[in-house]
């Protein structure tokens, strides 16, 4: 076949390697801006042009035949190549333009990244932010966001990961609370209080301490706690806390947006271990070329949060 007579078929192709990552007629559709039916449509007219089944079809899943397979690990090579190509010539007029999807979590979307975005438009009025604010791990790749913004001490190796900042879980409390039920000396004593934690952590039953100013490798002692309110979101968690239903694990975004004399930290000399992530990283799909939109937006990031919280 040709190449004029291929050329129709180009977007068609494309559609196709999105959906071989996303697996989902529904999700291709969303990332690409077009309805499902279009999808679905234009899936049908490429099989008819190759004159091959390209997509299988469950009732669960997407699954690619061996064709589909064959097409999109030769084209999909040249898409990303003809990717790079483009965004190093548009990067070429020195102004940042174009839209970032960024995800984030939702605590810290609202706490923190909400609030700085303007100014950052402002600065860049030729990009444009979609952010979607998740506490699901979101995949990027298949789901088509250029940024995330995740809390955690490993990164993963396939994703270009820039840190913004230092990060460390606390423990707080209401001074109310505290008032009427004491202040732990010592992390063992946790055991006499209630205590408030986040659900999206499998540990739900014991938290791990290190006396601050030991060394990193030192062995951690672990407390069993008893919990009476779980949360798998920050700010929920805090305001519980902040109504006295007893000792809270919070990221110290969260603490320290509460307001002056609102909680207090507890058990101030010794380290939270293995808990929430360390550090605050913007994470993006390994890819050749970064545009220079997202390289701006996580530049401005690192500036706003280099003092961390």
């Amino acid at each position: 076949m040709a190449t004029d007579q291929i050329a129709p078929l180009v977007a068609d192709i494309y559609l196709l390697t999105a959906l071989a990552e996303t697996r989902s007629f529904t999700q291709t559709a969303k990332r690409l801006g077009v309805s499902k039916a279009s999808v679905s449509t234009r899936i049908n007219a490429l099989e008819k042009a190759v004159g091959l089944p390209l997509v299988r079809r469950t009732t669960r899943h997407v699954m690619l035949t061996e064709a589909g397979h064959n097409l999109v690990e030769n084209a999909a090579p040249a898409f990303d190549r003809i990717s790079a190509g483009f965004l190093a010539v548009k990067d070429l007029s020195d102004v940042p333009r174009g839209t970032v999807r960024v995800t984030a979590p939702v605590a810290f979307g609202r706490q923190h990244l909400a609030p700085v975005l303007p100014a950052f438009l402002r600065q860049y009025p030729e990009v444009r932010i979609d952010l979607e604010l998740v506490d699901r791990l979101v995949n990027l790749a298949h789901e088509g966001f250029d940024l995330a913004i995740r809390h955690t001490d490993h990164p993963p190796e396939s994703y270009i990961a820039w840190e913004l900042c230092s990060s460390r879980s606390m423990l707080v409390a209401s001074p109310q609370y505290l008032q009427t039920h004491g202040e732990p000396q010592h992390p063992r004593d946790l055991s006499d209080h209630a205590c408030a934690t986040y659900l999206g952590n499998r540990t739900y039953e014991t938290w791990s301490f290190v006396r601050e100013g030991r060394r990193q490798s030192a062995q951690p002692i672990v407390i069993p706690i008893r919990t009476n309110f779980r949360a798998n979101n920050s700010e929920v968690l805090r305001q519980a806390v902040l109504e006295g239903v007893g000792i809270g694990m919070l990221p110290d975004f969260s603490a320290v947006t509460t307001p002056p004399n609102g909680l207090v930290e507890v058990l101030p000399n010794w380290r939270v271990h293995g808990f929430f992530g360390g550090k605050l990283y913007a994470l993006r799909p390994w890819s050749a070329h970064v545009p220079q939109s997202v390289k701006c937006l996580v530049e401005f990031l690192r500036d706003k949060y280099s003092q961390g919280f």
